[in-house]
């Protein structure tokens, strides 16, 4: 792990959930949020006039449920945007998987019991972690429905689990919206995450002059990310006060 790096002046910040800023937990229902997490951001966000957003790939109520602060948040991979805090959803139009697609992940289940799927408003999870034999045959499967339609859905990997997604939407097409408007435009984007689906918000940030970091490679853990956005906090409310 190298030096933590020092926030640009004018940032705009990207955040991954699950992974980044809470610890990976054995379903998504059981992360732990640490009791100053939600302030210090909302905090943070005030001191950034309002250029903080959260990036997941969660839906927005669960979010909300997790963090309920007054910050920007785009969920779902951003198949749901929400740029201003108190404002309504955006949501792009896009394809559901059909039912039968999912009756045929059910089936899986059956064969692999320890696994489970978690559902999103535009397709589905496989989570493998506590069956990490079924990896394979979770790919084999989702590939061979996802191949039923290629233009409209495909297959993300995610850290012990297989996503199925529309296409048109992904963590990259929801900071590219985030930064065409205020108070994102004309800052520098600083987007940090942990997964294979966190590399298109990373792609864009880097993209647009700034930084997609992946939080093993520089901080190792939420823990010591969760500090240096503490610090930043604490600079920036310094600089504020001088």
């Amino acid at each position: 792990m190298h030096a933590l790096p020092t926030a640009p002046e004018h940032a705009a910040l990207f955040l991954d959930f699950d992974g980044t800023l809470v610890d990976i937990a054995e379903r998504p229902d059981a992360v732990m949020v640490p009791d100053e997490l939600p302030r210090m951001l909302e905090r943070l966000a005030r001191q950034l006039d309002g250029a903080l957003a959260i990036v997941s790939g969660r839906p927005l109520a669960e979010l909300d449920h997790f963090l309920p602060v007054a910050i920007a948040k785009a969920g779902s991979h951003g198949a749901e945007l929400r740029p201003v805090p108190e404002g309504g959803t955006e949501m792009p139009a896009l394809p559901s998987p059909p039912a039968a697609w999912r009756a045929r992940a059910d089936l899986l289940l059956s064969d692999f019991p320890a696994a489970f799927i978690e559902d999103k408003a535009h397709g589905f999870v496989l989570h493998f972690r506590q069956a990490p034999e079924a990896e394979e045959a979770g790919r084999r499967l989702l590939e061979s429905l996802v191949a039923e339609a290629p233009d409209a859905f495909a297959l993300l990997p995610a850290r012990m689990a297989w996503e199925v997604t529309p296409r048109g939407a992904n963590k990259g097409t929801a900071v590219a919206s985030l930064m065409a408007r205020s108070p994102f435009a004309g800052r520098v984007p600083i987007f940090v995450g942990d997964d294979v689906t966190d590399e298109a918000g990373m792609a864009v940030a880097r993209a647009a002059g700034g930084l997609g970091l992946r939080l093993q490679d520089v901080f190792g853990t939420p823990d010591v990310f969760r500090g240096w956005l503490a610090s930043l906090e604490t600079r920036q409310a310094r600089g504020a006060a001088a």
